[in-house]
């Protein structure tokens, strides 16, 4: 038989200590064990970001679609998206190149340029900076347009704009373009960078360095408020925090001389801005008395604080919708 186990006397040789139910030396956790509960959730919460950001990254490159060979016959005018799409376009919101007045510098300088590269001949990118409201985007569509209007259909330019947050994406544009029979302008309208935006090393390296480089049938055209692209606090942050501030600053500075042209837009005076008034209502047909016309214009221009082909086009729809005219070339 089993030799049943006696209990010790109290006071009487050693004693084995009680163990506690698991239940309960479970509600007392060591300070090893309090560390780890609160770095746990931090480093599980780190390793599922991770993972995502990889299960992104991959489903992003198979989701990509391949670049098939496009066309190009059936609009002179597109939108690109990041999917690798190219939007038709039928019809470009633009006006008439008669009609921007006092920029007629920038307008012959521009034009020659197109032309070239329209011929084949060589061109430089474009870059028109300047004062807001002066005709920089109507300037460089109304060029397209005015190009186009005496070439045959196999030999027309074709326009394609690339949003700004779109840049990163330009890359795979200028791989669908590259092997194109057709011409085509890059167009990026109010090209900007603000903080710690880095898209604009895409642009650098498309525009001038990379190893393919700009294909010979792309040339770029974009338009800006700013001359070197990047805010002043920008370039000062760089100068302040660089190791080597010049270094650091040539870098930001370098992305606007890689535009062969820089066109420079300055704010209009009163004169032009009257021109520009009365070219338009003279183009749509308003038969407005021309001191009355003059009166009202400057005092539209006072109200908006500016004077602009801009102001100038707001305030003949304005007049246009007031006296019941539509705005259509007569």
């Amino acid at each position: 038989m089993p030799k049943k186990l006696s209990k010790s006397p109290a006071g009487k040789g050693p004693r084995t200590p009680a163990r506690k139910p698991a239940h309960l030396a479970a509600k007392r956790p060591t300070a090893a064990s309090k560390v780890i509960t609160k770095v746990t959730p931090d480093l599980a919460q780190e390793r599922i970001v991770r993972a995502l950001e990889t299960i992104a990254a991959h489903l992003s490159a198979q989701g990509r679609p391949a670049l098939e060979p496009e066309s190009f016959e059936r609009a002179h005018a597109y939108v690109w998206h990041p999917d690798g799409r190219l939007a038709a376009v039928p019809r470009v919101s633009r006006v008439e190149l008669f009609l921007l007045k006092g920029v007629d510098r920038m307008r012959d300088i521009l034009m020659e340029n197109t032309e070239r590269f329209a011929n084949g001949l060589p061109a430089n990118n474009a870059l028109l900076w300047g004062a807001r409201g002066m005709g920089k985007s109507s300037l460089v569509k109304a060029a397209h347009a005015s190009i186009n209007a005496e070439r045959k259909a196999a030999d027309k330019l074709k326009l394609i704009e690339i949003h700004r947050e779109d840049i990163e994406t330009l890359p795979m544009l200028m791989e669908k373009l590259r092997d194109a029979s057709f011409r085509f302008i890059v167009f990026i309208d109010d090209l900007s960078f603000d903080g710690n935006d880095a898209s604009y090393k895409s642009l650098k390296a498309v525009l001038e360095g990379g190893i393919e480089g700009r294909p010979d049938n792309v040339i770029l055209y974009a338009t800006s408020n700013r001359r070197h692209l990047l805010a002043r606090d920008m370039i000062e942050n760089e100068r302040s925090t660089a190791i080597n501030p010049g270094e650091a600053v040539e870098e930001k500075v370098s992305l606007s001389d890689r535009f062969g042209l820089w066109l420079g837009f300055h704010r209009c005076s009163q004169d032009e801005y009257l021109a520009m008034v009365r070219g338009y209502c003279s183009h749509f047909g308003i038969d407005v008395d021309d001191e009355a016309l003059e009166r009202e214009a400057l005092e539209w221009s006072t109200t908006r604080g500016s004077r602009s082909g801009r102001v100038a086009w707001q305030f003949v729809q304005e007049l246009a919708g007031r006296l019941g005219v539509k705005l259509t070339a007569k």
